[in-house]
């Protein structure tokens, strides 16, 4: 049996989406895959790696310790640096918008001027959070409520003039068809920031995956990828450690699911995923070169 073609729905091949440009760098998405590095500015990352933990008692600052890491994942490969300030894991502790600020805009102040050719995205819910993070020197606004009523964050990035991630997420995990009400939640919030005033190329989309839904919907919604390029916008994946993968691999902690990790980059490079949002950035920078190499024709 022949293999499906990864860019196509039912046997119609889409074009690929158009390049969006972030920050100093123009995105031209269908030939490769991009890797975005996780800066967790904070002290409760479910991953383990938030910033504000590792230089607890120790000497040195959160701003020092962040652009080492930055400068690392850029060394490793990454292409854009995703800097957040407030956990996402179940059962985090809420920050207030001004604890958040203070967090993440001297850090991303202080890895933009380090790495200034380097795209820099905020991880924030808060619109104030990303208009002080975009003074800072952010270009991409990541945004874990994209599907929420509230088009203050389009708002913000149309008027900024910046592109957003719309990243799927529900209040509670309850579906009659995971990926049915998946597309259509983000066909509706797509179709609500471009009446923000966000141009259509300005868009990413991001499934959400451990966002609002059980392990068992977000195996269904990985093995059923390739749909969202229907959206007819880039598709950011963010698998990266995450409960679901340990769950399958039974039980590990996150320090040992790098290779469910892996396995998940891969087989989303295969399904038409234009970036991957992760924690250990050298061996999913191999990963996507080989699957890309495969999937794509693309060679380093």
């Amino acid at each position: 049996m022949t293999p499906a073609d990864p860019t196509s729905l039912r046997g119609k091949v889409l074009a690929p989406p158009t390049p969006t440009r972030i920050g100093p760098r123009l995105f031209e998405w269908g030939s490769r895959t991009y890797v975005m590095g996780i800066v967790n500015v904070t002290p409760d990352s479910f991953s383990g790696d938030g910033i504000l933990a590792s230089v607890a008692g120790h000497a040195g600052t959160a701003i020092e310790a962040a652009v080492i890491r930055a400068r690392t994942m850029v060394d490793e490969g990454a292409h854009i640096l995703d800097v957040g300030g407030e956990s996402t894991r179940p059962g985090h502790d809420p920050v207030a918008g001004d604890e958040e600020t203070a967090r993440i805009v001297p850090v991303i102040a202080a890895i933009h001027a380090a790495l200034p050719e380097v795209p820099i995205s905020v991880d924030t819910s808060k619109p104030a959070v990303a208009d002080a993070a975009l003074d800072a020197g952010a270009a991409l606004v990541n945004d874990i409520w994209g599907v929420s009523p509230d088009d203050s964050m389009a708002r913000l990035a149309a008027a900024r003039g910046v592109p957003l991630v719309v990243m799927h997420n529900r209040a509670e995990p309850h579906y009659d068809d995971i990926v049915a009400e998946l597309l259509e939640d983000l066909r509706t919030a797509l179709d609500r920031a471009v009446a923000a005033g966000v141009p259509r190329g300005n868009l990413i989309v991001d499934p959400g995956f451990g966002f609002g839904k059980t392990p068992e919907h977000n195996l269904t919604v990985l093995r059923e990828l390739a749909r969202l390029r229907q959206l007819g916008r880039p598709i950011l994946l963010g698998t990266s450690r995450k409960s679901t993968l340990g769950r399958v691999l039974g039980g590990l902690p996150t320090e040992e699911r790098l290779e469910g990790t892996l396995a998940t980059t891969a087989l989303g490079i295969a399904a038409g995923v234009d970036v991957v949002r992760v924690h250990d950035v050298r061996a999913n920078v191999r990963a996507a070169l080989v699957a890309d190499a495969i999937c794509r024709g693309e060679r380093p």
